[in-house]
């Protein structure tokens, strides 16, 4: 497959927030970075000073807004609703343990109040379709939240939501966090790509 039809996209998890230290669930809420958080990004942004993004796109809830903005700087940040975390409805901001013990009854049916993560998947298969008509051949970073990326895992992986959820860094002691994950996009993805799944 020639390379110009390819887009590399670079996934950054957002830095660790209020929410995040209370272990909050915190779904569209927006939280702020802590100083914790805000030092994460400015690491990431020395770790990754080498590599050349053509375009940064950003989850509109603020503390991927801000991570963008600490890790990235003056390069320009596409806004996009799309790439949200999963809004938990009625579970925001409840314990995540809480969010994390019914998680997989969630995948095909909503959180009430909220989506499902097939709801999840759906819109980053539209954001990724409009990628790959529009940045083609291009570096693309991404900074967005936990939903984000087992979506990514979802549909350019081929993993079912199950093993996305279970094999998550986020869910491993001690946390496998990287300076970020690449996945590559050749193609358009149609409603049926996806991996099969089983369970609710």
């Amino acid at each position: 497959m020639q390379s110009n039809k390819i887009v590399n996209i670079t996934f950054f998890a957002h830095g660790t927030t209020t929410d995040n230290e209370k272990e909050l669930a915190s779904g569209w809420a927006d939280a702020e970075l802590s100083e914790l958080g805000k030092k994460q990004c400015m690491q990431l942004k020395e770790l990754i000073k080498n590599k050349k993004f053509d375009f940064v796109f950003s989850s509109d809830l603020k503390r991927a807004v801000d991570t963008a903005r600490l890790t990235f700087g003056n390069v320009r940040t596409i806004e996009d609703k799309r790439l949200r975390e999963c809004d938990y409805g009625d579970f925001t901001r409840l314990h995540s343990d809480k969010v994390d013990s019914v998680i997989l009854n969630y995948i095909n049916k909503p959180f009430p109040n909220g989506e499902s993560y097939r709801d999840v998947e759906r819109r980053i298969r539209s954001l990724l379709n409009d990628l790959f008509e529009k940045y083609s051949g291009k570096n693309v970073a991404i900074i967005g939240h936990r939903a984000t990326q087992l979506a990514l895992d979802v549909l350019l992986k081929s993993r079912t939501w199950q093993q996305a959820i279970k094999e998550d860094w986020r869910s491993k002691q001690p946390k496998e966090w990287k300076p970020g994950w690449a996945y590559r996009l050749g193609r358009v993805l149609s409603p049926t790509t996806r991996a099969k799944s089983s369970g609710p």
